[in-house]
């Protein structure tokens, strides 16, 4: 496979091969995956009692100071596979009982995605689990293949996305981006076991000393969201390390964070969706990536 890579918003136009790695995400053409396993720390319409089958990508478009999964989305780790391989995993994953498929980070590698899903398409839910950094054109050409999205919107604020994850047009993306999720998909629906079928779910992570974004992001979603599309509000930030320049980002969420965001929320309407309980900020909920099921 060899791609002049215009897959993300960068639209860096790396020539990606399946030995070659660069591009803003850093790695090949090749799929890289650190993790293929049973997932239970997603929203329990994901994960449900089963877990959610979620396969974890190497490389990332962004770069955020802050990720939890720095291992794998800026340091690469991860073993290259196959659009057949990556297929056989989806099958091995469905037929362990998970509720859906759920790939998180895969828009560097989207064109082997929609490979190994001609290869064999699950007769679960697909979910295409984002950081929300998103081309219109590259989500198009997932259309009637994803059934659920899951993307982040982190920012309401360019300059935040610049500075934290090196981006310069975070917020104008991910807007576009959410819109057309909610486009493809329509408004959440949900089986009789309360696991999601098809539809958009946007989550936020909230920053510590960052409150003020948190509710622009959240009136946005209020104003422009389509009715049905759920919303997951996620207190669960971990400090892993000093961030220069953002000292708040060394500690976690105080209550009175958590209550201004959360209550914002509620004035809002925004209440189809979660969450998180303030226990949520641990790092024993970062997954263990070691080539589990790879």
């Amino acid at each position: 496979m060899n791609i002049s890579c215009t897959l993300c918003p960068r639209q860096c136009g790396a020539s990606r091969t399946d030995e070659r790695t660069c591009g803003g995400c850093g790695v090949t053409a090749a799929p890289r995956v650190a993790r293929a396993a049973l997932h239970f720390g997603e929203e329990p319409c994901i994960s449900g009692q089963n877990g959610s089958g979620t396969v974890f990508f190497s490389g990332c478009p962004l770069h955020c100071r802050f990720c939890q999964n720095h291992v794998i989305s800026q340091e690469g780790f991860g073993k290259e596979i196959s659009p057949a391989r990556l297929a056989d995993i989806f099958r091995e994953l469905e037929d362990a009982g998970a509720h859906n498929l759920n790939l998180v980070s895969g828009t560097q590698f989207v064109p082997a995605i929609r490979q190994a899903l001609s290869l064999y398409r699950p007769s679960v839910p697909v979910v295409y689990n984002s950081g929300g950094y998103e081309r219109v054109e590259t989500l198009k050409t997932l259309e009637g293949l994803v059934d659920v999205y899951l993307p982040d919107f982190k920012y309401a604020d360019n300059a935040l996305g610049a500075a934290l994850s090196g981006v310069p047009d975070y917020a104008d993306r991910a807007a576009a981006a959410v819109l057309e999720m909610a486009r493809q998909t329509g408004p959440m629906q949900l089986d009789e076991y309360g696991i999601a079928r098809r539809g958009t779910m946007v989550r936020h992570l909230v920053l510590p000393g960052h409150t003020k974004n948190s509710l622009a992001v959240l009136d946005w979603l209020a104003e422009n969201l389509p009715h049905g599309c759920f919303v997951s509000l996620m207190f669960q930030y971990t400090p892993l390390r000093d961030i220069d320049g953002f000292p708040s980002l060394s500690r976690r969420l105080t209550r009175r964070e958590r209550e201004k965001v959360f209550d914002h929320l509620l004035d809002l309407g925004l209440t189809d969706g979660y969450a998180q309980e303030a226990e949520s900020a641990s790092a024993v909920y970062i997954p263990n990536f070691d080539l589990t099921g790879v």
